[in-house]
């Protein structure tokens, strides 16, 4: 197994992610096949396991601490996080604290983390409950070993709160397609300048890039043939100087054994070739989008009560990603007081769009090929 540093502490390149176990029919843990593969992982050499609070209807918590227990505690690492959504004092906050303790059955947690940050949460929750200080308390009581967080919103507010102090490590969603969203590629180099390691979560983008069209497969396939496309999304992530733990949320044990085989021992970084090649890929991959929506939301509100930017976001995804088509259709269906076809043509969206999209002819686009 390849091991980093990791704020101080050896860890495994390859981290557990706990929020993708296998499931029974009625969506519960598949307990005997997840401990299974907790032990395989264990057995090989991984010792970085990350969970949560709400993560498999709040099971993943002591089930891990469960399967974990039979091993020596310094012989592994824990990952948990604060649910900053549930917390409404400081005082809550170590309750809930305390009692993440009890579930998992520790006495300390190796890395604790205030669970997916944006702007509004840092702002209102984290620094409106005073919740630095209670946590660095934390920290010296030896209950908690490395304080970070994640994070899940723009460039803006992660640089907003990385440089508010020094964090032990902090977790990002970066994979060679996001270089351009969320934290990004400035996010990753700010972090790297600032001596902040990275834990990184979604590397394969929740399955997409491995859901690639058959054109950008045989793309990949020109620079190396004999890794797969989850050999390229981990390894180009792993490759990167700055990354201490690449996390996986594995749901079976051939996704294990693979990922064992791409992070493991026989890991091989990609060459700075092949790095530009797959970044190269990458920009090709997004000029499939339909139309140049960015998000911005000068459109909103529609009189109609339309969600164009969200039927934009489906329509370029399955652009980008066509092997997805379903079920960005069905998350599309889901919103149906926000269908497309709810547009009047009254045209006071397309007076707003800065990118001066043809916004009305668009809409009918994406009716045609979500809706008909």
């Amino acid at each position: 197994m390849i091991y980093r540093n990791f704020a101080g502490r050896d860890v495994s390149l390859l981290g557990f992610g706990t929020m993708r176990f296998p499931t029974t029919s009625d969506g519960k843990i598949n307990e005997p096949e997840a401990e299974r593969m907790l032990d395989a992982a264990y057995a090989a050499g991984v010792n970085y396991f990350d969970t949560a609070y709400p993560y498999h209807d709040k099971e993943s918590e002591p089930f891990v601490g469960r399967v974990l227990s039979k091993y020596p505690r310094e012989s592994y690492a824990i990952a948990t996080k604060l649910p900053v959504w549930r917390i409404d004092s400081a005082e809550s906050a170590v309750s809930m604290f305390e009692a993440q303790l009890e579930r998992l059955g520790v006495d300390y947690v190796d890395y604790y983390l205030f669970h997916s940050l944006s702007r509004t949460s840092w702002q209102e929750r984290v620094l409106g409950f005073g919740l630095i200080p209670v946590f660095e308390r934390l920290c010296k009581e030896g209950k908690i070993r490395h304080l970070g967080f994640s994070f899940h919103d723009k460039y803006e507010a992660f640089e907003e709160i990385l440089t508010y102090r020094k964090w032990d490590f902090c977790q990002i969603q970066y994979n060679y397609f996001d270089t351009k969203d969320g934290p990004g590629r400035r996010g990753y180099e700010l972090a790297e300048r600032l001596g902040v390691p990275l834990a990184i979560m979604e590397p394969i983008r929740g399955g997409s890039l491995v859901q690639l069209s058959d054109e950008i497969k045989a793309r990949l396939a020109e620079i190396d043939p004999c890794r797969s496309l989850a050999d390229f999304a981990l390894s180009w992530v792993a490759s990167q100087n700055n990354v201490a733990v690449v996390l996986s949320g594995m749901s079976t044990m051939e996704q294990l054994n693979e990922n064992l085989k791409i992070l493991g021992d026989g890991f091989r970084p990609l060459s700075d070739g092949e790095l530009s090649s797959v970044e190269e890929i990458a920009e090709q991959i997004r000029a499939l989008v339909y139309n140049s929506c960015t998000g911005c939301r000068y459109c909103m509100p529609c009189p109609a009560g339309v969600d164009i930017p969200h039927a934009f976001w489906l329509l370029n995804q399955s652009g980008m990603f066509p092997m997805q088509l379903e079920g960005y259709r069905r998350r599309y269906l889901s919103k149906s007081d926000a269908l497309a076809s709810l547009c009047v043509s009254c045209g006071a969206c397309e007076e707003k769009c800065p990118q001066q999209i043809t916004i009305r002819s668009d809409l009918k686009h994406v009716v045609d090929f979500f809706e008909n």
